[in-house]
């Protein structure tokens, strides 16, 4: 048998058909008023309502799978959303389709009208037949279904039998019920004539005849003459109940014998006596003072007896026995009951709430809830004045009344009723325990929308809602006490929050009472009026907040706050300004309103704000060591080297022996003519006897650009005693103060002097100290090797080292060979060791440092072979940069990008971008430029406008800026670009 075809996880496949899917049953919910999880969740995994729709589909909907055993679980299963509990998450995917799509496969599969959301989706999954269901069958039958579910899937089980288990005291859940025993009938054998009894009781049964069980004959009895077992507390009648008239039996029946009876019927014992759970029950004669007092309730008028009565009911209903609605529904159902009590308990939760769960706690999802908060809120007005603001939802029964807001499309007049209102006598100081409780819900109300307009979708929501713009513009208008500051802080925070959704034009009274509150002296509310002023339109990209009908108070003080040391106040006020001088007209009303001067020189001063100045050292060339003083002489080439050379072809000649004669030097040169004259030196004559020819002078100087790159011909011109004079230069090499090998290995010179009493050195180049030792042997000392071992004999004789610089023995002196060379080769180890760390660019300023320790006795050289390979160490060229750093961010997308400028500098560097744009279009402008040609008697002279009056004075300033901050350098250029004569 092949094993099972694995079904992989399930996944949410963003096909354009599934957002198509997604679309359309978001539109289905909205307009049938129902909530809407386009990704429900199953645990961790969010199921793809699209492809449970069509799985379920296929499989004959909804109230077909509801109908089969344990085939939600084949659901879950095919899906791929089985886990470890498979009945609850059967359950849980049954309540998914039942919450989400159940309604919409009856209206787009079935092509059916479905079911009121009170009986389906305002309901658990528990239960089927969603075809078939109406408010009148499912009320009927749907206290049973919740019931009666059985299963673990939730699927709705088959009827049960009202009969239960004898003894069992519950109905079996599930498994088959053994059916009732049968008992074997008995015939009533009195006689079927009419007695005696006028009573019409029947006399007492004999002892043959048996009685059948009470529970057999109740189905044949009337009601009235059923045997019920008795409670056992019940007064017992031992006296039989009447049994009707059967007839009589037949004289023909023989009951059976014993031996065909049936064993259980013969052990059959009856069930006991169950006793019945009574509960005492309040009636008018058991209770009669209880009863009274409700009457005596129900008389007194007013809302404190409805609370009474609601306070005595409920306690009268014994704990448990009724379930409510969940507490959201419980605090929106007490907010608009118009109890103080119950409205008291609602706000007190919906703050926590708000609070608490202010991400999941939506508008939407609870019809009523705004405008309940929004009505409850609109109680202040009667507080401080005589007015009792309502909202009305139909313009057309408007009846003129001061306090009736239009709650369609708001009241574009609220701040004239306000103004017209009749001020109720509040002080601070004291208010009644009355005042204060019904400000304290009042408050409650306003910080539970302030709450949740936090999440955006509810300040979207709240945005389209007209009432609430009424709601802002009451609660800012209310009296200056200290009793409403918190309220009208809360105001201010919601108008923040949905501002952004809005479209105010400059007569709009929310945009009017914003602009009002900047001429508070409280810091808290000019900051948040700032933010909210500016956040208009922002959510709107066709629209743009043109902050139209700005009070010229206003303007100055924005101008006043910026010289405040506030860094959050400046930064409030400079979004403001950038976003009102991006309008044309808005520069005009500053001009006129304001010294437009002393904000251009404030928003100077405020490019540097929060600046750290330092300076840092830029390195143009590195420090190097050269000889000094520079020589053009190229020293000789060593008998080896000019071997291995000549074995070259050209140009490789020419490479090797600028190479092992030249190097690199940015500040030296050699003339065309000695670097050749050197070249030609060294190998024309050998060259020459062996029939070789040399590379011509012109090929030879373009190889010294291809070995230094650095390097290259010019021509530089001179004064000479005979006038100007060309010289055809070399730039960027010299030559070496020793020769290296090809591969880089320095040679070293011998400074053994030809006589001791004339200064004339040998200068033979050697590469190593063993070659030199043996050259100074047989050259200088004249001794030659034995013929025997081919050794130097160890003689005694008279010895001077001619070394140059040696003083020790200057003179002859009787000494064994060997003691001679052993001194003289500290001279071979000093020079070898001064040309390597030469060649390593090692400045070394005296030949001791890289001697070896002094042996027998011996002393350093003189200081005259320092003097000889003495370098100077030339300088770095650096430059010094003076810079600016300001406030800055970095791309978290990208955080190897180079920071970018950011807080109150970049503020102020665009509202004076905005300035030197948008004033040249003003009528400012043109009115100045008239003044000047008639200033100039008609002239045409052009005297500047107002670009050359406001930045002509910080333009120095600006330019530093420009060059000591890199930051806001590129915005700085566009301005200096706006400003043309600068």
């Amino acid at each position: 048998m092949a094993p099972p075809k694995p079904v992989p996880e399930h996944t949410i496949d963003r096909t354009p058909e599934y957002d198509k899917f997604i679309e359309d049953l978001r539109a289905f919910h909205e307009k049938r008023g129902t909530s809407f999880d386009p990704e429900p969740k199953m645990g961790n995994m969010n199921v793809d309502l699209l492809k449970l729709f069509n799985f379920i589909v296929e499989n004959g909907g909804y109230d077909k799978v509801s109908d089969e055993k344990l085939m939600w679980r084949k659901m879950c299963e095919g899906l791929g959303l089985m886990r470890h509990n498979a009945p609850a998450d059967a359950y849980t995917l049954k309540q998914i389709f039942y919450k989400q799509l159940a309604a919409y496969e009856i209206k787009t599969v079935h092509k059916k009208d479905p079911p009121p959301p009170e009986i389906l989706e305002f309901t658990t999954a528990k239960g089927g037949s969603l075809l078939s269901r109406t408010m009148e069958n499912f009320t009927a039958k749907g206290n049973k279904a919740d019931k009666d579910e059985s299963g673990d899937d939730g699927t709705p089980s088959r009827e049960r039998r009202p009969e239960e288990t004898p003894g069992s005291g519950r109905a079996s859940r599930g498994l088959r019920e053994a059916p009732a025993p049968r008992v074997i009938f008995h015939p009533d054998t009195n006689s079927s004539r009419q007695t005696r009894h006028a009573s019409g009781q029947q006399p007492p049964p004999t002892s043959n005849s048996t009685p059948s069980h009470p529970q057999n004959q109740q189905s044949s009895l009337p009601p009235s003459q059923s045997n019920t077992p008795v409670p056992a507390h019940s007064q017992f009648h031992p006296h039989p109940l009447p049994q009707p008239n059967r007839g009589g039996a037949s004289h023909m029946f023989n009951p059976p014998a014993p031996d065909m009876s049936s064993p259980s019927v013969g052990s059959y014992q009856p069930p006991p006596v169950q006793q019945l759970q009574l509960r005492i029950v309040d009636t008018p004669t058991s209770n009669p003072e209880l009863f009274a007092k409700k009457r005596r309730l129900l008389r007194q008028p007013g809302p404190s007896a409805t609370a009474n009565m609601a306070a005595l009911i409920r306690s009268a209903v014994p704990p448990g026995s009724l379930e409510g609605p969940n507490i959201y529904e419980r605090c929106l159902l007490a907010l608009r009951s118009g109890l103080r009590a119950e409205q008291a308990f609602g706000l007190n939760h919906l703050v926590k709430i708000s609070y608490e769960r202010g991400d999941k706690y939506k508008f939407s999802q609870f019809m009523g809830l705004a405008e309940g908060l929004t009505e409850f809120a609109l109680e202040v007005g009667s507080l401080f004045y005589d007015v009792k603001w309502t909202v009305s939802n139909d313009p057309e029964l408007d009846d003129g009344s001061i306090g009736e807001l239009d709650g369609t499309n708001g009241s574009s007049d609220i701040l004239e009723r306000i103004a017209q209102l009749k001020r109720k006598d509040v002080q601070d100081s004291f208010q009644s325990a009355e005042f204060t409780d019904h400000l304290t819900l009042i408050t409650e109300a306003v910080l539970t929308i302030r709450n949740m307009v936090m999440l955006q979708e509810n300040a979207w929501f709240l945005s389209d809602y007209p009432t609430m713009k009424d709601l802002l513009c009451i609660l800012l208008h209310l009296p200056d006490l200290d009793v409403v500051v918190e309220l009208k802080h809360f105001a201010l925070d919601i108008a923040e929050q949905i501002t952004p959704f809005l479209v105010l034009d400059s007569d709009d009274p929310l945009y009017q009472t914003l602009l009002a509150q900047l001429n508070s002296t409280d810091r808290g509310t000019i900051l948040t009026s700032l933010r909210a002023i500016g956040r208009i339109s922002m959510s709107h990209p066709t629209e743009t907040n043109k902050l139209s009908d700005v009070p010229p108070s206003v303007l100055q003080n924005l101008m006043d706050w910026l010289l405040l040391n506030d860094d959050e106040l400046m930064d409030a006020c400079l979004d403001f300004l950038y976003q009102y001088t991006a309008v044309v007209s808005n520069l005009d009303n500053l001009i006129q309103n304001t010294k437009l001067e002393h904000l251009v020189t404030q928003l100077v001063r405020l490019l540097s704000h929060g600046a750290k100045r330092g300076s840092k050292e830029i390195v143009l060339s590195e420090a190097s060591v050269v000889f000094d003083p520079p020589t053009e002489q190229v020293v000789p080439i060593p008998k080896d080297l000019l071997e291995r050379l000549i074995q070259m072809e050209e140009p490789e000649r020419c490479y090797a022996w600028l190479r092992c004669f030249f190097e690199e030097d940015a500040e030296s040169q050699i003339t065309q003519i000695s670097i050749w004259q050197a070249y030609n030196t060294a190998f024309l004559e050998s060259l020459k006897r062996i029939n070789r020819g040399m590379i011509n002078a012109a090929d030879f100087i373009r190889n010294i650009s291809t070995v230094y790159q650095t390097a290259g011909a010019q021509i530089v011109r001179d004064q000479g005693p005979t006038g100007e004079v060309q010289k055809f230069i070399i730039r960027g090499i010299r030559p070496r103060p020793f020769p290296i090998n090809p591969e880089g290995r320095p040679y070293f010179r011998c400074l053994w002097s030809r006589s001791p009493s004339a200064y004339s050195r040998c200068g033979s180049w050697h590469l190593s100290t063993e070659t030199m030792w043996e050259h100074i042997l047989t050259d200088h000392l004249g001794e030659a090797r034995s013929t025997e071992d081919h050794k130097f004999k160890n003689k005694e004789s008279l010895y001077v080292c001619s070394w140059e610089g040696c003083t020790k023995y200057r003179q002859p002196t009787q000494l064994h060979l060997n003691q001679l060379m052993l001194h003289v080769k500290t001279h071979l180890k000093t020079e070898e060791a001064l040309n390597c760390n030469n060649n390593n660019n090692n400045a070394l300023t005296t030949a001791a440092a890289a001697a070896p320790p002094h042996q027998n006795g011996d002393v350093p050289p003189s200081p005259g072979a320092t003097r000889r390979l003495k370098r100077v160490i030339r300088p770095a060229k650096t430059i010094v940069l003076t810079y600016e750093e300001t406030a800055h961010v970095r791309d978290e997308r990208n955080p190897n990008a180079l920071p970018q400028a950011a807080g109150i500098p970049l503020s102020a560097t665009l509202i004076l971008r905005n300035i030197a744009r948008n004033i040249v279009k003003t009528e400012a402008e043109e009115k100045l430029l008239k003044q000047q040609q008639q200033h100039a008697n008609g002239a045409g002279a052009d005297m500047g406008g107002w670009n050359e009056r406001l930045f002509r004075p910080v333009m120095q300033r600006l330019w530093e800026v420009f060059i000591e901050n890199r930051l806001l350098a590129p915005y700085l250029s566009t301005l200096f670009q706006l400003l043309e004569w600068s």
